[in-house]
């Protein structure tokens, strides 16, 4: 089902066997449960508000976030948005969120410019930063299947009873959009989203699937299939369902974003997803944002860094189009 046409006829029909393809290999979404959103804390930070907030995104589950908002930001107008998903690493949400615990946390915000759930609230915005499932608070313990990625373990078990970590840290996303919605500050028609890594493969995932997120930024992810994951198996179980690469490949994923403004930041220095693929998965979603008519909503940041948010066009892609 990978795109092969040329023209928005073309893209139009793909895209009607696509979109539901797509969403059937996701597979089923848990059962919604009332968000019942807590602030646990607020307190401020120098020119932001950093909040604390919990809810529920199904039954027995509870998803921890960071929320920062500009000191300035008034609750009586509406204002962008932008979900924030952290990449593959154990502190999970609290470097994307600028939380510096320790040494540890400063050096993994430093090497991969990682806070822009900070910088993007000190831009203006209102920033959501969730844990996924298996990191930060919602990890296992701190190693709790030596020698293993618990993605890897957690993917085995969900699959024998027919549910994927990737659809669930989907549903979990959407439901922070929900608790977004809440929220007498924003304006739930700019809301965006933005990851690096594995925060990348959410972004095209949960944008591919939730036309509520009005502008994604995918950073360092968006490179075929065959190239990081068949050869390089650089990838983990939290990041994939079955049976997609029969189907798509990343760059139709991410296609389905459009016609919805789309970033993609890529690094030539990158040690994780090398220049060359990340140029080929570009030229693949290139072809299809100029088949529906909206090439100019599709925007690259080609970078001489490394595996990181570079950020050279972040600030100007969400200023315009959330």
């Amino acid at each position: 089902m990978k795109f092969k046409g040329k023209t928005k006829a073309d893209w139009t029909a793909w895209r009607k066997d696509a979109q539901p393809k797509f969403l059937e290999l996701l597979g089923p979404f848990p059962k919604k449960a009332p968000l019942q959103a807590e602030v646990e804390s607020s307190v401020v930070d120098g020119d932001l508000i950093r909040e604390r907030v919990v809810f529920n995104s199904e039954a027995f589950m509870s998803v921890p976030c960071q929320v920062l908002r500009p000191r300035t930001m008034k609750s009586d107008q509406k204002n962008p948005a932008i979900l924030c998903s952290h990449g593959h690493g154990a502190f999970g949400k609290d470097p994307v969120a600028g939380i510096r615990a320790g040494n540890d946390y400063i050096q993994n915000i430093q090497d991969h410019n990682y806070n822009y759930g900070e910088q993007m609230a000190k831009a203006g915005f209102l920033t959501i930063s969730p844990d996924l499932r298996v990191f930060g608070e919602r990890r296992d313990g701190i190693d709790p299947f030596p020698g293993r990625d618990a993605c890897n373990v957690n993917f085995i078990k969900g699959a024998l009873l027919g549910i994927y970590t990737l659809t669930l840290n989907i549903w979990d996303f959407k439901c922070c959009i929900d608790y977004l919605e809440t929220r007498p500050e924003v304006d739930k028609n700019r809301i965006g989203m933005m990851g690096l890594s594995q925060g990348g493969t959410m972004t095209t995932f949960t944008a591919a699937a939730e036309p509520r997120i009005k502008a994604a930024d995918i950073i360092g992810y968006v490179n075929p299939w065959r190239s990081f994951a068949i050869t390089r198996s650089n990838f983990c179980g939290s990041q994939i369902v079955p049976g997609v690469f029969r189907y798509f490949d990343t760059d139709d994923i991410a296609g389905l974003i459009a016609p919805r403004p789309l970033l993609l930041e890529m690094g030539i220095y990158d040690n994780c997803f090398p220049i060359q693929d990340l140029l080929k998965g570009y030229a693949g979603v290139k072809r299809i944002y100029q088949a529906a008519g909206v090439a100019d909503k599709l925007w690259a940041d080609i970078h001489s860094g490394p595996h990181a948010f570079a950020g050279n066009r972040a600030f100007e892609f969400f200023r315009k189009y959330l």
